[in-house]
């Protein structure tokens, strides 16, 4: 009987863990995002009572991937997250901000009162929203360490494409959320959530295609995968296109390369559809070397 890979294991829980939070908290913090342009107070009490009975739960999963990495991977744990001290900071603080201003709103009786959670409950969102991909994009990147312990800086989580996917994971959640409010509200509401949908959905593409072109020139292995995975796919296309002799009738197909040849391609043409992912691809592409075996 072969044995477990627990590495491998854990590694997909916590892979489950954080995609679970994504789509499920994703749609909390896009509603918050979009809560200044609700058109009235009205509009933005109706959006915040539809995510009122599932707010908290949702963020059960970020617990869980926290401490999974810790638990699982504790040197993994102990030199990624020294790199990222304040990009988690800003993210709690902006989560603990969020959670008093969900509380809070209700509770104010004037609107000078109301405006101020309004404001807290919408730089939670997008605070809490930027820092989750400026995390993601220095997990991508990659942090200096020597032995087992962090020897970067203290800003080395602030890089252009640590600022890219923070863009990206921001327009993602803003589609969760706009598509949220289409399912749970309806009438002028719902009507202005689809403008928000479209307009998000055009965002998210833009930030896909840009997360995915940059991520080959990140790291050498990476770049090399994903290559070598479009011409594998460019072969296996290529060998189709051989002449069937299989059926008489049917007409032998030429094709102008030999069997085997690769059609220059870009190294960001792999055809596994999590490499057009903002927020799953990056990770994935550079799996099984983010997954640290001890």
């Amino acid at each position: 009987m072969e044995t477990l890979d627990l590495p491998v294991i854990w590694a997909v829980i916590l892979a489950l863990a954080v995609l679970m939070y994504v789509v499920l908290d994703g749609f909390d913090l896009g509603l918050g995002i979009l809560f200044p342009l609700a058109p009235d107070d009205a509009d933005r009490s109706r959006m915040m009572n539809s995510v009122a009975p599932v707010w908290d739960g949702n963020e059960t999963w970020l617990v869980l991937g926290g401490g999974g990495l810790f638990a699982a991977f504790p040197t993994a744990y102990a030199a990624f997250f020294p790199a990222v001290y304040m990009p988690i900071g800003f993210m709690l603080t902006a989560l603990i901000f969020r959670g008093v201003a969900f509380e809070f709103r209700f509770k104010a009786h004037s609107p000078a009162g109301r405006r101020l959670w309004d404001t807290a409950f919408f730089l939670g969102s997008l605070v809490a929203a930027i820092a989750q991909g400026l995390i993601l994009g220095t997990f991508v990147e990659g942090v200096a360490v020597t032995g087992t312990a962090f020897s970067g800086g203290m800003f080395d989580w602030l890089t252009p494409f640590s600022v890219l996917t923070g863009l990206a994971v921001v327009a993602g959640y803003t589609l969760l959320g706009s598509t949220w409010l289409i399912v749970k509200t309806d009438k002028a509401l719902q009507f202005q959530a689809q403008k928000w949908a479209r307009r998000s959905l055009g965002a998210v593409v833009v930030a896909m295609v840009a997360v995915s072109a940059w991520t080959p020139f990140l790291q050498p292995r990476i770049a090399e995968r994903w290559g070598s995975a479009g011409r594998r796919s460019t072969s296996r296309a290529c060998c189709r296109s051989r002449p069937c002799l299989s059926s008489p009738r049917s007409r032998p197909m030429r094709s102008t390369r030999p069997c085997g040849t690769a059609i220059p391609t870009a190294p960001s043409s792999c055809p596994s559809p999590c490499s057009c992912s903002a927020i799953w691809g990056s990770p994935s592409a550079s799996f099984p070397i983010s997954s640290p075996m001890s």
